[in-house]
């Protein structure tokens, strides 16, 4: 089982170069940011199963700390950038557009 576990991880890690090549060459901001969270999610995966192949069980903390920065990562990217806002929302109206009056009849 071992073997598998190892294989695994390997996998994995040829994932994770397939999504530096996004983060060096992606088209947007958004792209890399899901790359990075490839990363990070990816990461957690493989410290799993080395820990599980290694019985290592300090790696099982190691792969939540990894967790926790990404989640932080994802936020320090949203709060960045910003998500992108529909079309219709009062962001997008003109500074002298007055708003239309709402009916509550």
């Amino acid at each position: 089982m071992t073997v598998f576990y190892l294989g695994a991880a390997l996998f994995l890690l040829a994932t994770i170069l397939l999504g530096l090549i996004r983060v060096l060459r992606g088209p947007g901001s958004g792209d890399r940011m899901l790359a990075a969270q490839l990363f990070g999610t990816t990461g957690v995966t493989i410290l799993l199963l080395l820990s599980l192949t290694l019985e290592t069980p300090a790696l099982v903390d190691v792969a939540l700390v990894f967790a926790l920065l990404a989640v932080v990562a994802a936020v320090a990217f949203v709060r960045q950038h910003g998500l992108p806002e529909p079309s219709g929302t009062p962001i997008h109206r003109r500074h002298g557009q007055k708003k239309e009056p709402d009916d509550d009849r």
